[in-house]
This record gives C-alpha cells, sequence and structure tokens, in this order.
C-alpha cells in the first residue's frame, strides 16, 4: 500500500523517501512487506532499523559514512552517475538503472535530514511524556510515533510503525489476556500522543491514520486461553484524513465471527484509503506485462459511510 500511496502522490521531499518504515519485523515476508514488487524500485519502502532492534538504536543502513568526506562522496556519486549514464546510452531506456542512479543521490542526500530528524533533543518534555517515552514500558514504540510525526512534518508521504515484541507477539495462541494486556499497555499511550500531537499542531486533518493487522482472532478459545487467526471479521480504526470520529461502521455476526453488517473487502478498503487521500482508485494505474494493474485489481467500492 506505501508503495502505491507513493506513485501515486509522489514526495514531498526529495531529500527523503516517499515511504518509511520504522522498526519493521523481518520475520513472515520480511523485505517483501515494504517492497515494490513490479512498481518501480523508486518507490519501495526504506526501514530504519527493525523490530529486532530498539528504536533508540534505529537507523537507516549505511546512512552514515564515518571515513569519507561528503566531498569525495559526491565525486563517487557522480562518477556512479556517469557510468550508469554511459551504460544506459549502450542498452536504451532502462528503469531499474534509472532506480539505481536515483537511489544512490537519494542516499547521498538523505545523510543530512535524516539524522536532525531522529534528533529529538529539541522536543519538550511535555511531549516526550505525551509519547510515553519517560516510561520503560511505552518509550520504544513512543519513540517510534513520534519519530512518525517527524517524518511526516517533513514530508513523508507514507509511514509505517510496527509493535513487533520478539517474544510476546500480538499472534497470541496461548495466554492470550497476559500478552494482549502487556502490548496494549506498550502502544496505547504513545498512540494517544500520536493522535493528541498531530491534533495540536494542526495535523490530524491532512494526516490519516491507520492501525491494525491482516486478521484478528477467533472467538472461540485455543490452547492455553488462546485464540486462532480469524480473517473473516475482525476490526481496525482510522483518525483524521476525512473520517468520521466517534463512529463505528460494520459488525460482525453474534458470535464475533463473521463481518455481517458493511463488510469491508480489502479492496474496498484500499479504494477508501486512496478517496481520502485523493485519488481515485480505478484511475491510478501502472502497466506492467501488458496489463493495467490497479491496487484495487477489478473490483473495489468507496465506503462512503465513513467519510466526514
Amino acid at each position: 500500500m506505501g508503495s502505491w500511496v507513493t506513485y501515486g502522490l509522489g514526495t514531498e521531499n526529495q531529500n527523503l523517501p516517499g515511504f518509511i518504515t520504522i522498526c519493521p519485523t523481518l520475520a513472515h515476508g520480511g523485505v517483501k512487506n515494504w517492497s515494490s514488487a513490479f512498481l518501480p524500485a523508486t518507490y519501495q519502502g526504506t526501514p530504519l532499523g527493525n523490530a529486532a532492534v530498539a528504536a533508540k538504536q534505529a537507523q537507516i543502513e549505511y546512512i552514515k559514512n564515518d571515513f569519507l568526506s561528503r566531498k569525495v562522496q559526491r565525486k563517487q556519486v557522480d562518477f556512479l552517475n556517469d557510468l550508469n549514464r554511459m551504460h544506459q546510452e549502450e542498452t536504451g531506456p532502462n528503469q531499474i538503472l534509472n532506480d539505481r542512479i536515483g537511489s544512490f543521490e537519494l542516499a547521498f542526500r538523505m545523510q543530512e535530514e535524516v539524522p536532525e530528524i531522529q534528533d529529538i533533543s529539541g522536543e519538550t518534555e511535555a511531549t516526550m511524556k505525551m509519547y510515553g517515552l519517560d516510561e520503560e514500558k511505552t518509550a520504544d514504540f513512543g519513540r517510534q510515533c513520534l519519530m512518525a510525526r517527524r517524518f511526516a512534518e517533513r514530508g513523508v508521504r507514507f509511514i509505517q510503525v510496527s509493535h513487533s515484541d520478539q517474544k510476546v507477539q500480538w499472534d497470541q495462541h496461548g495466554n492470550l489476556l497476559e500478552g494482549h494486556g502487556k502490548n496494549a499497555k506498550e502502544v496505547d499511550k504513545p498512540i494517544a500522543g500520536l493522535l493528541k500531537d498531530l491534533k495540536q499542531r494542526g495535523l490530524l486533518n491532512d494526516t490519516l491514520v491507520i492501525w491494525g493487522g491482516e486478521f484478528g482472532r477467533t472467538p472461540t478459545a485455543q490452547g492455553k486461553n488462546g485464540r486462532d487467526h480469524n480473517p473473516e471479521g475482525f476490526t481496525m480504526w482510522l483518525a483524521g484524513g476525512g473520517v468520521k470520529s466517534g463512529f463505528k461502521y460494520g459488525a460482525t455476526d453474534e458470535f464475533g465471527y463473521y463481518a455481517a453488517k458493511d463488510k469491508m473487502h480489502i479492496h474496498d478498503f484500499h479504494a477508501t484509503l486512496l478517496h481520502l487521500l485523493g485519488m481515485d482508485h480505478e484511475k491510478l494505474t501502472y502497466r506492467y506485462a501488458g496489463r493495467d494493474f490497479r491496487l484495487t485489481d477489478i473490483a473495489g467500492h468507496v465506503a462512503h459511510g465513513i467519510l466526514a
């Protein structure tokens, strides 16, 4: 989704990627989760650390060069660009090569801007507390949320944050009450802090915040007080960015198992998100292998009921 949004909207800051993922998990697909697939590589996500690294230590890989001055690095990039363009003149137009040239240029420019964004020493104590950076259980995810706001302020179009405890995951097939209780305590305050911060800075109306996963949990027990996967009916929430507040859309059956009212297929969800971001899902296409592809394939309807 991040790649399609970046493809559709472009970037507001030429010194930063249009799509950044903060502390993503390397499991369950790893880099494929933020790759651009058949879209040009310039639209793929750029990872900042990973789930196994504390947010405080998370860095974009190779963002810093302690051995060469910027002047020397600039000469290196120019030399590489010259070689790539010479190759392109001989072989003809090549999107992959264009993306490679762009990646080298972006990597060079990021060296100045990213460290400044990651330096949160200028944030007020009140802001730090609002995100829970003063508490051990909320500090890590709180920093991710704070970084998300700072990247959004600098024009990054799509920012993903991940809460993925390596030992106590959200995929609770056992001890759900204990595991989800722990995880909820770690994310609740940072999420509230992010929404409050965006609102008081006048950014919430222009920022769409989404919280969710790829499936929910069954209403029936599994193992030792756990729950199995349930893709048939589950909850996600949205805030800001043109959606109604204090409102719920859709409902499951009486057992909480299947979606029963105002069902939202993933294509409908994507169509609605693109609409909220100012794009028509039927017109946002990319031609690949002789066919015009859409994020919503050949389906999808905007859920007008959630629009403010």
